[in-house]
């Protein structure tokens, strides 16, 4: 069974960056893609990024293009979210997601990332 693992999340100040990563494990010969959602305090999950592994495609919300870069090390089944000039409100939980050919998106567990203005 797929499990993943997210990693890097922590309090930083407003403009510094920060790195969060997520391994893969169990199974994911059958993946297509991995993404990252966040949620904030009362609000609802939304889309962050994701990376489809046919032809490399990245996709961005709005809010992080630019500041945000989605990438991957195969040998390591692990998918990277590199975060620059973090902002006030891009403080929330991070999931990580995982997207199968066949069945349900599998979810990390989720990382805390706290921007200080």
């Amino acid at each position: 069974q797929v499990q993943l693992v997210e990693s890097g999340g922590g309090l930083v100040q407003a403009g510094d960056s920060l790195r969060l990563s997520c391994a893969a494990s169990g199974g994911t010969f059958s993946s297509v893609a991995m993404g990252w959602f966040r949620q904030a305090p009362g609000k609802e999950r939304e889309f962050v990024a994701k990376l489809r592994w046919s032809g490399d495609i990245t996709t961005y919300a709005n809010s992080v293009k630019g500041r945000f870069t989605i990438s991957r090390d195969n040998a390591k089944n692990t998918v990277y979210l590199q975060m620059n000039s973090l902002k006030p409100e891009d403080t929330a939980v991070y999931y990580c997601a995982l997207d199968q050919l066949i069945g349900a998106r599998i979810w990390g567990q989720g990382t805390q990332v706290t921007v200080s203005s």
